[in-house]
């Protein structure tokens, strides 16, 4: 990352937890849930907009992922009662290795076939469950305690200590996923997402970068479940359905693949939309039946909404309107629907045939 982003990125991470910390003192519990929530979908959604969106993988079973930070947490909790933090941590390690097990599988496929190999790991890891339930607790779970620590007092509220925790989380995998795409390993996915043969002949090991990005997305997705299981403080194979995996990707692509304030986009999207619209058909009194129905349909117009308007997500929209305003130098849809983190065009035809930032790099590293 540039001396000059950094602080910018930094800033911005400060500005939003300021807010959070502002909007939970001011809003109800359950405000604070959904804040808590949302955090925890932008830490997913984050891990999937750089492996689907800088390294071109798709990828439909980051919701197993999550399933397993969020076992590994309840878990531990249960048996060692460890603290969250050494928690997260062993959680996102063991996802990172797991993600690093079906990376190697999934290097050597691509498209719908990777689709396909990861959708069936969304669907068979989480029935583990069931046919453990004596160490998984089947159909009824693992229950998951947590509490505010000492200094807060005793009546600081538990949803709001949730929602900070959640909200610390995301952010600094946020900034830290900003710092990793500006990297030499950012730079390496893009060019192994444009064309693996450039990349290749430029001397980026295809297959590590692959790999590298799912590792990423894993260890992502597991932090995120671990974030769940405190949030619900209930861990059940219910809770990691296909339909969680299908949602974390719509989010991405909702918000705009391969931005990280797509992922924030997305997130707002997936939580709040569905609340919004059982509200709506509470209010006009209609049947169980039918207001069940409603969250689903919602989210159908909204994602129908936003790929006609703007096809490379809402953080594509923003920049263009920003660009209309004259606020950003990126007002066209190509430019848009590049990452945050893309170098220009000339440098980034450089870079596949490089491999690197400039000559004189390797003039230094040949010195050497």
């Amino acid at each position: 990352m540039s001396t000059r982003s950094l602080p910018r990125i930094l800033g911005a991470a400060v500005a939003t937890a300021a807010l959070v910390v502002i909007l939970s003192i001011k809003l109800n519990a359950f405000r604070d849930y959904q804040i808590a929530e949302i955090a925890v979908y932008v830490t997913a959604v984050a891990g999937l907009t750089v492996l689907t969106g800088l390294s071109g993988q798709i990828s439909l079973g980051n919701g197993a992922f999550m399933a397993i930070g969020a076992y590994t947490t309840a878990l531990i909790l249960l048996h060692l009662s460890w603290p969250f933090i050494a928690v997260l941590v062993i959680a996102a390690a063991v996802t990172a290795v797991a993600g690093a097990i079906v990376g190697v599988a999934a290097a050597r496929l691509h498209g719908p076939y990777l689709a396909g190999a990861t959708l069936l790991l969304g669907v068979a890891l989480p029935s583990l469950a069931y046919v453990y339930p004596g160490f998984f607790g089947g159909d009824q779970g693992l229950n998951v305690v947590f509490t505010t620590p000492g200094f807060l007092g005793v009546n600081f509220p538990l949803s709001r200590w949730q929602a900070w925790v959640c909200s610390a989380v995301a952010l600094v995998t946020l900034v830290l996923l900003a710092n990793l795409g500006r990297s030499r390993v950012g730079r390496n996915w893009r060019a192994v997402r444009d064309n693996e043969v450039a990349a290749a002949l430029a001397g980026v090991n295809v297959a590590r970068a692959r790999i590298l990005a799912f590792v990423v997305s894993a260890t992502c997705a597991g932090m995120a479940g671990a974030l769940l299981a405190i949030v619900t403080e209930l861990v059940a194979p219910g809770a990691f359905t296909i339909t969680l995996s299908i949602a974390l990707l719509t989010a991405a692509v909702i918000g705009g693949l391969g931005t990280l304030p797509g992922a924030i986009w997305g997130s707002l999207v997936i939580v709040l939309v569905p609340t919004y619209a059982t509200d709506v058909a509470t209010s006009h009194g209609l049947s169980s039946a039918v207001a069940s129905n409603i969250p689903v349909a919602a989210y159908g117009v909204v994602l129908i909404l936003v790929m006609l308007i703007f096809p490379q997500g809402i953080q594509g929209g923003v920049r263009w309107l920003l660009g209309r305003l004259g606020l950003s130098a990126a007002p066209t849809s190509r430019t848009a629907s590049m990452p945050d983190s893309s170098p220009p065009a000339s440098e980034h035809e450089a870079l596949l045939f490089r491999g690197d930032e400039s000559p004189e790099s390797h003039e230094k590293e040949g010195t050497q």
